[in-house]
């Protein structure tokens, strides 16, 4: 009885093989012959990425600057992407391997006592390499007056608000103010 049960079992087994691997066969000339539509959704591969190490280093002694923030503002055909924000490490260094090949991206930096950084670049090859020197700040420019070579007048970092002095008055001396409407 058992023999019996396990030949018609195995005998089971190969028909439903044949007949799956009849099936894929139709399917699949079936699928040539319907013109080449595809009717699912199509796979678009990613675009090829560059990766971009920046280095950020002090202007005046060639130091890197850790805890920087770079900003990367990608851009392609003129149509703004969104932007990436890391900090450098110990080393100055910040890299990236997301920006796709032929994009444009502004590289943003920003760190405590220097001057604000920002370029664009065009991405076009795989791998980039950018070293930023980060410069103090400087006077405003003015159209009145030249101040390129001038240093800042304020000392970078947080700043107590200029206010100004009370003068006082000598008791004999009353000052008089006069009000208009």
């Amino acid at each position: 009885m058992q023999a019996l049960f396990r030949s018609r079992f195995r005998s089971l087994v190969l028909l439903l093989g044949a007949f799956g691997v009849l099936l894929s066969v139709v399917g699949a000339s079936a699928q040539e012959n319907s013109g080449g539509k595809y009717r699912g959704r199509k796979y678009k591969a990613p675009p090829e990425t560059s990766k971009i190490e920046v280095t950020v280093l002090k202007g005046f002694n060639k130091k890197p600057i850790d805890g920087a923030h770079v900003i990367f503002h990608t851009g392609a055909d003129g149509k703004d992407e969104g932007f990436m924000e890391l900090k450098t490490h110990q080393d100055g260094k910040a890299s990236i391997d997301v920006i796709p090949i032929g994009s444009n991206v502004r590289i943003q930096v920003l760190a405590d006592g220097f001057a604000t950084y920002a370029q664009d670049y065009a991405i076009a090859e795989p791998e980039r390499a950018i070293t930023i020197e980060m410069q103090r700040p400087k006077a405003q420019i003015s159209t009145y007056v030249d101040n390129s070579a001038k240093s800042a007048d304020r000392k970078p970092g947080i700043q107590e608000p200029i206010r100004p002095k009370k003068t006082t008055t000598a008791p004999g001396n009353a000052a008089t103010s006069t009000q208009s409407k």
